[in-house]
Order: C-alpha cells, then sequence, then structure tokens
C-alpha cells in the first residue's frame, strides 16, 4: 500500500497572500446554499471525483428541484507522489514546466502526455482518461460527459477548490529532488500559477475538520 506524506511547514503570511484571504478558514465562506458537500480526493483517479461533485450538483437540480445556487460543494488538491491531486490546481505553465502529464502518467488520445492542464478545462477528446478510470473503450457518453466536468465548470456551478499548504511544500521538495530547481524557487512559481479560486489552507486534515463543524456532509473518494 503506497504512502501520502505532506511535511509541515509553519503557516505564514506568504500563504494568506497566495490565497488572497485574511484568516486560514475564511474559504468556508464561499460554500453557500443549503446542501454543503465536502468532496476528499487526494489521488486524481483519471477525474472521477470532479464526475461525483458534478453528479452531485446535477442530482439535486433534475430529480429534487434544488438549483445550484442552493448546493454548495468543495474539492480537494493535495496527497504526493504522481498520483495525487495536488497538481489539479495549477494552470497549464506548471504543467508545462514541470512536465506534469509524464510525471502523473496522463496521455492524451494519441499517447502524448498532457502537457496542460487537461482537468481544467477538458474537451470530448479528453474523455480517453474517464475511459481507462473504467478500464474501458471509450464511447459517447464519456465524450459528452467530459467538458461538464472542468473544474472551471464546476467553479461556476458554485464548487469552491481548496488546495492543502503542506502538501504544496511538499510537492517543491519532492521537485527539487526530481532536479527542478531550488525548492524555494519553485515555492513561489507553484504558488504564483494557482488556478483561478482556489484556495492555500493550512492543512488539510484541518480544513476536513472545519467544514465538518461548519455542517457539510462528507465524502470520500
Amino acid at each position: 500500500m503506497g504512502m501520502t506524506m505532506a511535511v509541515s511547514l509553519p503557516w505564514d503570511r506568504r500563504v494568506i497572500e497566495a490565497s488572497s484571504q485574511s484568516a486560514p478558514d475564511d474559504w468556508l465562506g464561499d460554500v453557500t446554499g443549503d446542501r454543503k458537500c465536502f468532496f476528499d480526493f487526494p489521488n486524481y483517479k483519471q477525474g472521477f471525483p470532479l464526475v461525483h461533485i458534478f453528479n452531485y450538483i446535477n442530482t439535486y437540480a433534475s430529480a429534487y428541484g434544488v438549483g445550484n445556487e442552493r448546493v454548495g460543494t468543495v474539492g480537494t488538491f493535495y496527497g504526493g507522489g504522481p498520483a495525487s491531486s495536488i497538481f489539479m490546481g495549477f494552470n497549464d505553465e506548471i504543467w508545462s514546466r514541470y512536465s506534469v502529464g509524464e510525471y502523473a502518467g496522463l496521455d492524451d488520445s494519441d499517447g502524448r502526455p498532457y502537457t496542460r492542464n487537461v482537468f481544467n478545462r477538458p474537451t470530448s477528446d479528453d474523455s480517453i482518461l474517464l475511459a481507462k478510470g473504467l478500464q474501458s473503450p471509450n464511447f459517447d457518453a464519456l465524450r459528452v460527459a467530459m467538458p461538464l466536468v472542468g473544474i472551471e465548470r464546476l467553479q461556476e456551478m458554485g464548487t469552491k477548490f481548496i488546495m492543502c499548504n503542506n502538501a504544496l511544500n511538499s510537492w517543491g521538495f519532492e521537485l527539487e529532488a526530481r532536479g527542478k530547481g531550488a525548492a524555494a524557487d519553485i515555492d513561489a512559481v507553484l504558488r504564483a500559477n494557482l488556478l483561478p479560486g482556489v484556495t492555500v489552507v493550512p492543512a488539510m486534515v484541518i480544513a476536513i475538520e472545519k467544514a465538518q463543524e461548519a455542517g457539510l456532509s462528507y465524502n470520500k473518494q
């Protein structure tokens, strides 16, 4: 069994500035509505955690008549190693600079490693990832679904995405160990290239607890 490790370092002002908030738990104010759920996914799992967030929002609308404005969801970017979800929270610059597709084993339909954040604005061609997750040939329903479950699209539907500061620090050290530069320089680049709307929190283990205290349901992916 693999082990996920995040190095715990002090919570400091640079993280507060990076996330544009004044206190560690202010992100909870971005989760609105009377149906709220925290989706916990330390691994990217070919994008299926994003599918499940969309399914939660869409099912409330279609089966229960509860509009998006009444549904609040949270997604998580953290963990360590190539299977983690940490890199889902960065823009295309990071994916290209640090060869994220190659690192994570994420290949497009032509078998080439992605050099863009495929999870942010996916196209129907990117449904190959869902097919791989199902260990199935690709099919039309997946091609239709894939553009609907991108991070940007889910943000438009009210989803809040958060990233663990400890995991972010840890990935910087890992990239340094892989010869990508000095950890301090890597850290600055990473924090400057978060996806819009992604908030860095002190530690995901605390964010999960805070979400429970705030009344959010918990869904482990």
